[in-house]
């Protein structure tokens, strides 16, 4: 699975720690996801994409290898 984290929240001229902090997660845990080493939780993915104004099915993608 592959995403579009990063670019979502620089478009909103947003830092990790911003994010981490209205998803209520570590800054680490955003990097996790923004580099793929870590797939978040359905509730997390949920909040994330409320925060980004973006569909889930959006920011979270299949990528080829999967």
């Amino acid at each position: 699975m592959t995403n579009l984290i990063k670019e979502e929240r620089l478009k909103k001229n947003m830092t990790q720690t911003d994010l981490a902090a209205l998803v209520n997660v570590s800054r680490q845990t955003i990097f996790s996801i923004e580099t793929n080493k870590y797939i978040p939780s359905v509730l997390l993915a949920l909040k994330m994409a409320k925060v980004l104004g973006k569909k889930v099915d959006y920011l979270f993608y299949l990528s080829e290898q999967d």
